[in-house]
């Protein structure tokens, strides 16, 4: 058997998935269907291996009997496994969970098991190989705008730049509530390796691999992702417990805490489903409401939810880097109070104000919020705010001009990762805002910019027109979810003016 190259497995693959989608098979199913595959591939090889082997599945459902069956057997015997495997625990439950054959044609499938992925030996090929190729084939998916997989995507240079402001360590405990197919939970998993992976002991390692690196993920199929591609880089095992739960992470309060969040939780301003805080009334609590009352404000906007639930994740110390559109640093009401108690009560203490054209999801403006949860005490965590303008006079667009992680290096560098932030010089793009300063804003609205856009001052800088066309459009998409917002809004709030005019009010 051949030795794996990331590079060309995945192009290899990637070209059959050209072919099925004459068959209508979305780009996301494609590689839904490779996790099932790739699991079966593996176990068979820890099954056959001659040092310790391990069997895995059943031999009723083992890889082997995929080889051996041809035609419309093939099809059925492949049906029985994917059922049969759902049923189970663990994390061989979360991956094969609802599982369904979306490639009908048995010669398709065959050359998918036989050629594609029968002939490579992923087990010699070593987690980081093989978990690599995965992890490009994803990225490679979210750019499939049919297949809906790009909101599940963060780019690759933001979640680096995180992590390596965040410096995970070998004993923290690491989760991402709206963890999509792992990408922040495996970057921090690597960036622990890198750094720490040669004075790992035993203990670490086991804690590592089993419990200390966990994600939470709302759709099957993504949940599925998350828990084959960190099964592919080694966290977790496949009879052990799932890593990924699969539920609404805003459902219920915390389990546990957590000394590292790392998350984006996912586009789209409200939920039908309204989150009851500290200050529910009992007109709050109607169908479907969800009383929590360890957030601090009642709201149906899921961004604002999310970072309430972040808040409450974190254990004294612990600390966030959550990525958030322009929404959270100015909406009143609950947005205010939210912002209100962050400020006094945890340390937010940076915030990245992100460009446009980096994300798979159009009309997108959004920031990172860095925080850390403290002790409860009178005065204020927060001191300064640090907020670093990546936005002003910077473009970027997904195939012309992506983002990379060197792009982020200047604010890595004013970050000072592992630094008493007390030695933080100011720049021309990060520039510090006292506590005092912050509260005395309306609304305390964290929306700030100081820098002028080029382009409005002189025409010859101005960006190439694809980007404009793009920024056009995104303007007119954020827009249009602020007028749904503000009509929502409106709507749930009561009585109407023209009802309150009639009432003589």
């Amino acid at each position: 058997m051949s030795t794996v190259d990331p590079r060309r497995l995945v192009q290899k693959l990637w070209n059959y998935c050209d072919v099925l989608r004459d068959d209508g098979v979305s780009t996301i199913d494609y590689v839904e269907q490779l996790t099932f595959l790739l699991f079966l591939k593996m176990a068979d090889e820890r099954a056959t291996r001659k040092l310790r082997p391990e069997q895995i599945v059943p031999d009723e459902l083992s890889w082997q009997t995929l080889l051996d069956a041809e035609g419309p057997t093939l099809e059925v015997q492949y049906k029985h496994i994917l059922t049969e495997l759902g049923k189970q625990g663990g994390t061989l439950g979360t991956i094969f969970r609802k599982a369904q054959n979306k490639i009908q044609d048995p010669a398709k499938l065959k050359r998918l098991i036989v050629d594609l992925i029968g002939k490579e030996n992923w087990s010699q090929a070593g987690v980081d190989v093989k978990g690599d190729a995965y992890e490009e084939l994803l990225a490679k998916g979210a750019e499939d705008a049919k297949s809906g997989a790009g909101q599940y995507f963060t780019p690759r240079a933001l979640t680096a730049a995180m992590v390596d402001c965040m410096l995970p360590t070998p004993d923290d405990t690491i989760t991402d509530p709206a963890c999509g197919t792992g990408g922040f939970l495996l970057a921090a998993f690597e960036h622990i390796q890198q750094h720490h992976g040669s004075t790992l002991t035993p203990d670490q390692r086991r804690k590592l691999a089993n419990g200390a690196i966990t994600g939470t993920e709302l759709v099957d199929g993504t949940a599925r992702l998350a828990a084959m591609n960190m099964l592919l880089h080694g966290i977790g095992t496949p009879g052990g417990e799932s890593l990924i739960a699969i539920e609404n992470a805003l459902g219920r309060e915390p389990s546990r805490r957590y000394s590292l969040v790392l998350a984006n939780p996912p586009f789209g301003r409200s939920s039908s489903i309204k989150m009851v805080g500290q200050d529910g009334r009992a007109a709050d609590r109607g169908d479907g409401a969800i009383e929590r009352p360890d957030f601090w404000t009642t709201t149906a906007n899921k961004q604002l939810n999310f970072v309430q639930h972040i808040a409450s994740m974190l254990e004294i110390d612990g600390r966030a880097a959550v990525v958030l559109p322009d929404n959270v640093l100015f909406e009143g009401g609950a947005g205010e109070t939210i912002r209100r108690r962050l400020l006094k009560q945890y340390d937010l203490h940076t915030m990245l104000r992100l460009p446009t054209g980096i994300f798979y999801a159009g009309g997108v403006k959004a920031n990172v919020l860095f925080f850390e949860r403290k002790r409860a005490r009178e005065e204020p965590w927060t001191t300064k705010l640090w907020v670093y303008d990546f936005r002003t006079n910077e473009h970027f667009t997904l195939k012309q001009n992506p983002l990379r992680r060197e792009h982020l290096d200047d604010f890595v560098d004013c970050y000072l990762p592992g630094k008493d932030r007390a030695e933080r010089v100011e720049t021309e793009r990060f520039k510090a805002f006292t506590y005092d300063e912050l509260i005395a804003r309306d609304k305390v609205n964290l929306d700030i910019t100081w820098l002028k856009d080029a382009s409005l001052e002189d025409a010859d800088v101005l960006p190439p027109p694809e980007v404009i066309a793009q920024e056009i459009v995104e303007d007119l998409q954020t827009a249009l979810r602020e007028f749904a917002a503000i009509a929502e809004a409106l709507a749930s709030s009561g009585p109407s003016f023209h009802d309150n005019v009639r009432s003589g009010d």
